[in-house]
């Protein structure tokens, strides 16, 4: 066993503390703490396991926490390690010396979530999933939930439904909650599905387990509504438990008014990775022809309706990969929101190729968008804003709103 002290947060949300051997990675361990633990090298890397916190923060967070949530620290102290990822990340991997603005807090430290998915426990109750070992944690509360979802949380932990899975998402507009019930045999989840809208869900779904993700494989609506109406900010959208919006609606509304002023407008623009096409409707009033690029039939779905109900005329829906994107010509704008992985190497080279003259970049992994960034400056690009957002407090993850001009 070693005693070590953590020097800093590093990405993934681990303490990184430092012996002979070299670095150590250890999670749940915050910068300034001592902690002792056995040090255990996996691929390559070494990390500490039986972690024990010898001396805590005073800072450290002291009311219970799910398994997700990775950073327990008081709010305003997670703040400034949440702005030093995208900062290192900037110097370490892009080579950029540049200013960020100041971090954007959630409008909400608790209470943000309105989007969640449980494992059932197999004594009853719903439970944490670890991604590494599959083991559960049974939990009796989620404090990161908003309040549709809490009331979906306490009621579903009394319901023994034969799934391996459930999947909430909630408005706060409208106070409601979907509910998508993953595995088990649809036919006789019918029953379930209409007593659990008569207890006040608005609709459920069943979707079929999937190695390639949630929701890839076979999904069936089994009651009541498919879609819930959000406010996101500036915009009206609606939102599924089938395929990806932003949880924390509240922070991403703030998001989308600074974006919204951080463009010039002009004639066409372009939107990737673009879900039900937030972005696109934004920017609508600003552009002559908004193309969005989506790949989910369903965030498709839902993009279109957005934009009937809306009246975007000008907006057109694209059911394709990103990657496609080179047949499409040159864009004055080319608005990216990737996933976690960044831009794929074709459309950096798109980018690159056609050269929009701005580029508005959301990411939500530090490290992608700076190595993304350092290849767009290299190629000509100026990075001419960035600011961290917080969208998921009390875990390690930070949103960075970016905008970068030709030179």
């Amino acid at each position: 066993m070693k005693v070590l002290t953590v020097e800093k947060l590093v990405p993934g949300g681990y303490g990184l503390a430092r012996t002979e051997e070299g670095a150590v990675l250890i999670k749940g361990a915050l910068p300034g703490e001592v902690v002792r633990g056995k040090p255990v090298r996996r691929k390559g890397t070494l990390f500490l396991e039986e972690v024990e916190v010898l001396t805590p923060r005073p800072d450290r967070y002291p009311h219970p926490l799910p398994p997700s949530a990775d950073l327990p620290l008081a709010y305003e102290s997670q703040l400034p390690l949440k702005e030093g990822l995208v900062q290192d990340a900037l110097m370490r991997i892009a080579r950029l010396s540049f200013s960020l603005a100041p971090i954007h807090p959630s409008p909400r430290p608790l209470g943000y979530r309105t989007a969640a998915q449980y494992a059932r426990h197999p004594l009853g109750g719903l439970a944490y999933r670890f991604p590494e070992t599959q083991e559960l944690f049974r939990l009796e509360e989620d404090p990161l939930l908003a309040e549709p979802l809490a009331w979906a949380f306490s009621l579903l932990k009394t319901w023994p439904l034969p799934v391996e899975e459930v999947a909430l998402r909630g408005s706060l507009l409208e106070g409601r909650v979907l509910l998508g019930l993953i595995g088990g045999n649809p036919e006789n989840l019918k029953r379930p599905a209409r007593a659990l809208v008569r207890e006040g869900f608005a609709g459920v779904v069943w979707a079929e387990p999937s190695p390639k993700g949630r929701f890839r494989g076979r999904v069936q609506p089994l009651y009541g509504e498919r879609t819930l109406l959000e406010r996101f900010g500036p915009l009206t959208a609606t939102v599924s438990v089938e395929s990806f919006s932003q949880v924390n609606p509240l922070a991403m509304g703030e998001l989308l008014e600074e974006a919204l002023n951080l463009v010039s407008g002009g004639k066409r623009a372009l939107e990737l990775y673009a879900g039900s096409g937030l972005f696109s409707l934004l920017l609508a009033p600003r552009f002559q022809e908004v193309v969005a690029v989506e790949i989910s039939k369903e965030a498709v779905r839902r993009g279109e309706s957005d934009r009937k109900r809306l009246g975007a005329e000008n907006v057109r829906f694209l059911r394709a990969d990103a990657r496609e994107a080179q047949g499409l010509g040159r864009f004055d704008l080319v608005v990216v929101d990737p996933p976690r992985g960044g831009l794929s190497p074709e459309v950096r080279a798109y980018l690159l190729k056609t050269r929009p003259q701005e580029v508005l970049y959301i990411a939500c992994d530090p490290a992608t968008w700076a190595r993304d960034v350092g290849e767009l400056v290299g190629g000509g690009y100026q990075l001419a804003f960035a600011r961290p957002y917080d969208f998921f407090p009390f875990t390690h993850h930070v949103e960075v709103l970016s905008l970068l001009r030709l030179g």
